[in-house]
């Protein structure tokens, strides 16, 4: 791998750094790219589904099957990432894509197919986030620029959760589903040409054989790279609960469709702020430092749900959850060291599959407690379910200290 850019020793924090780099400005324009085309198609899809069918079931199906088949993406394609050329499987991940929202605005493609071609989407997607995320590395090394360029790319996407589902359903205003779709086709082959023209081709990682079926045994064989995976999954598991429940929790404060959509924005909200706080304002050892704190702290907020607060109370206690999710620029730090580089796309891969996977989880048991105990109990008791484990998963990781 060549030489990665490195920081003047005068510029030690901020993410200007990172545009300075040709290849990231390309992989950052693309991401961009495919998160608009996504967020279109999500909200055309749907709406699509429940004009064709009238049913709400089959429209809330649509955004489910976007989580539920990254565990088959990730598990079974994961060594995709790194048995060819990260460039190749990028461009082709695009192109899959831009073909199969293509057959979807075709006139007349039925439910079936439509819910099918869903599926392929969500299967596809692990394998480009994890490649691309790898791929960081070796753009931009896997030291501090790493770091930050990861968070950029986070930070792009919970942005575009703020505005995109209204800007989507403004387009539908304007256009029709189907001709929404056309305009992720757009998007997904703009993404391809920037990858195939603006990235370097780097040979694969392992091309040779996977040591098993589906190429993963090595990497788990890791006692720390399975501790590091944990801290990522585990957190994002109970995350995800106030996010699930808030429409029913905007009716139970009577605060209407504008409260609904304040309380959606409230965690990525968050997490746009600490991201940019921690990524501008701290050292790279400041922010390995803050990773077990904030683990520990992160879900704490949403314990506070059992006081009863009203919706700025709410919205406030969502902000500070996703503000302590800046952890994981400290976390992407201890994992792509403790990644051999052999296995680094299979591991970011397996990384973004159950980070979906357990969200999905994560929400349908949302719904089960809901039913059971009520949705601010729901909700308070994740918050406190969550920080227990939390809490283990420090503990665990206080035995392993970080690798030099």
């Amino acid at each position: 791998m060549s030489a990665p850019p490195q920081a003047a020793p005068a510029s030690p924090v901020g993410y200007g750094r990172v545009f300075a780099v040709p290849e990231f400005r390309a992989v950052f324009a693309a991401h961009t790219l495919s998160m608009l085309g996504v967020i279109v198609s999500e909200v055309a899809l749907s709406v699509l589904v429940y004009d064709t069918t009238g049913s709400a079931l089959l429209s809330a199906l649509t955004f489910a099957l976007g989580f539920l088949p990254y565990a088959l993406g990730g598990t079974l394609l994961a060594p995709v990432a790194d048995r060819f050329p990260a460039r190749r499987v990028l461009v082709t991940c695009d192109l899959v894509c831009a073909g199969c929202v293509a057959v979807m605005a075709a006139p007349g493609t039925g439910i079936g197919v439509l819910l099918a071609l869903r599926c392929c989407l969500a299967v596809v997607a692990p394998v480009f986030t994890g490649t691309r995320t790898a791929t960081l590395a070796d753009v931009l090394g896997d030291g501090d620029l790493f770091v930050l360029g990861r968070s950029l790319l986070r930070i792009v996407a919970q942005s575009a959760l703020l505005v995109g589902y209204g800007l989507g359903g403004l387009l539908l205003a304007a256009v029709t589903p189907r001709h929404a779709l056309l305009i992720t086709v757009a998007t997904f082959l703009a993404s391809a040409a920037l990858l195939r023209l603006g990235t370097r081709r780097r040979p694969a990682r392992a091309p040779g054989p996977t040591d098993t079926p589906p190429g993963l045994r090595t990497l788990f064989a890791h006692p720390r790279i399975r501790l590091l995976l944990l801290l990522f999954w585990v957190p994002s598991a109970f995350v995800v609960v106030p996010e699930a429940l808030a429409a029913p929790y905007a009716d139970a404060l009577g605060s209407g469709p504008v409260g609904l959509g304040l309380l959606m924005c409230g965690l990525p909200a968050g997490t746009v702020a600490g991201e940019l706080f921690i990524g501008a304002r701290l050292r790279p050892a400041a922010r390995e430092r803050l990773v077990l704190p904030l683990l520990r702290l992160s879900l704490l907020p949403c314990a506070g749900y059992a006081l009863h607060p009203g919706l700025a109370g709410s919205l406030l206690l969502l902000v500070l959850s996703g503000a302590g999710s800046g952890y994981t620029l400290g976390l992407d730090q201890w994992f792509v060291r403790a990644v051999p580089e052999e296995l680094r796309g299979r591991a970011m891969t397996v990384l973004s599959a159950g980070l979906m996977t357990v969200q999905g989880v994560g929400m349908a048991l949302a719904g089960v407690a809901a039913q059971a105990v009520g949705v601010r109990a729901a909700v308070a008791g994740a918050g406190a379910l969550g920080t227990l484990c939390c809490c283990g998963l420090a503990l665990w990781s206080r035995t392993r200290a970080p690798e030099a």
